[in-house]
C-alpha cells in the first residue's frame, strides 16, 4: 500500500508545516503509513521553529497523485488552496479550523473542523483522545503553530482553548511561550532579504467570494514602512498575478505585529470592495485597516459578505 501524504495549503505557514509534522507523528504511532510533505517554500518564521526544535522541513512536492492514492489535509479544505491535482486522489481525513468551502468528496471521510485559532490546538486533543504522549520537540512545533496563528495570543481568532493548549505545550517543550513566541515572530517579520515575488506569495490564499475571485496575501512586519517603501514593485507583481489568474481583487495586507493594525494594498476591478467592507477610502491603492490582524476572521468573512451583497 502506498504511503498516505499529509500536507497543508499552498504557500505554507507555520501552522501548516508544524501540524503536518505533528499529525504524521501521531498517525505513525497509531500504525499508519504516512509522510508529512509541503506544497511550498518554508518561511523564516517556520524555519526558526524547525531549527529550534531540531526538525528538517518536510519534503517539497509539486503534485501528489503520482505518489499516492490517498491524502490527509491539515489547515485547509478549499481545493484551490490545495495540491493542483487534489481531484485525482482520495481525501481520507481533514483536520482544519477554517471555513468550509469548495469541498466535496465521493466517499465518506474523517472531517474534524473546530472554531479554534489553530490546527495544532485540535491536534493536541487528538493526541489526548488517542492516549498518545506528545514528544517534547513535537510539543515545541505545535506551540509554534499556535503562537503564529494567534500572533502571540493577540489575534481575535485566539480562543481560551488555544491559550490553554499553548501553555501546556510550552510546559512539555520546556520553553517560555512569551519570550520564545516574540523571538519567533520577529524572525518571521524580518523581510529584508525577501524578493517582491516572495513577499506577495509567502502567505497567499485564493478564495471564491460570491461571483468574485479573490487572492489575499499577508505578511507580518515590525515596521510596515519597510514593505510599503516597495509599493510600486509590489503593485507591478500583483497586477501580473491579477491578469494571469483572472482575479477580481488582490489584497496584500501588511500586519504590524507590535501595534496590531494592518495596511492593505488593494488592486483589481473590485478593489472598491475593500472600501465598502471596512468603511475606508483607498489612497494610492492603500488604506489602514485598524485592529485587523487576522485574515481568517477579519478579512475573509468581511469581504465575503460584501461580495455576496453585490
Amino acid at each position: 500500500m502506498s504511503k498516505v501524504l499529509i500536507f497543508g495549503h499552498k504557500n505554507p505557514d507555520t501552522d501548516t508545516i508544524c501540524s503536518a509534522i505533528a499529525y504524521a507523528d501521531l498517525k505513525t504511532k497509531l500504525g499508519a503509513n504516512v509522510e508529512a510533505v509541503r506544497l511550498g517554500n518554508v518561511s523564516g518564521e517556520t524555519q526558526f521553529a524547525l531549527d529550534t526544535f531540531g526538525f528538517k522541513a518536510p519534503r517539497l512536492v509539486e503534485t501528489v497523485a503520482n505518489e499516492t492514492k490517498e491524502v490527509i489535509l491539515v489547515d485547509h479544505n478549499e481545493r484551490q488552496q490545495s495540491a493542483s491535482d487534489i481531484d485525482q486522489v482520495r481525501v481520507i481525513e481533514v483536520i482544519d479550523h477554517h471555513r468550509i468551502a469548495n469541498f466535496e468528496t465521493s466517499g465518506p471521510l474523517y472531517f474534524r473542523a473546530e472554531p479554534v485559532g489553530c490546527t495544532a490546538t485540535i491536534l493536541k486533543k487528538l493526541y489526548q483522545e488517542n492516549g498518545i504522549e506528545i514528544p517534547k520537540p513535537i510539543a515545541g512545533l505545535m506551540l509554534s503553530a499556535i503562537i503564529s496563528d494567534s500572533l502571540l495570543f493577540k489575534s481575535p481568532t485566539c480562543t481560551p482553548e488555544d491559550v490553554a493548549a499553548a501553555r501546556e505545550l510550552a510546559r512539555i517543550a520546556d520553553v517560555d511561550a512569551d519570550q520564545y513566541g516574540l523571538d519567533m515572530l520577529k524572525a518571521g517579520a524580518d523581510l529584508s532579504d525577501k524578493s517582491i515575488a516572495e513577499l506577495i506569495s509567502l502567505d497567499a490564499k485564493e478564495f471564491k467570494m460570491g461571483n468574485a475571485k479573490v487572492e489575499i496575501a499577508q505578511v507580518n512586519a515590525v515596521n510596515v514602512n519597510d514593505v510599503l517603501s516597495r509599493q510600486s514593485e509590489l503593485e507591478e507583481a500583483m497586477t501580473n498575478i491579477i491578469h494571469s489568474k483572472g482575479l477580481d481583487l488582490f489584497l496584500f495586507a501588511v500586519t504590524d505585529i507590535l501595534n496590531n493594525d494592518s495596511v492593505g494594498i488593494a488592486l483589481g476591478k473590485a478593489a472598491d470592495a475593500v472600501e465598502e467592507a471596512y468603511g475606508v477610502k483607498l489612497s494610492n491603492n492603500q488604506a489602514v485597516l485598524k485592529g485587523v490582524v487576522s485574515r481568517k476572521s477579519q478579512i475573509v468573512p468581511v469581504l465575503t459578505d460584501t461580495f455576496n451583497k453585490r
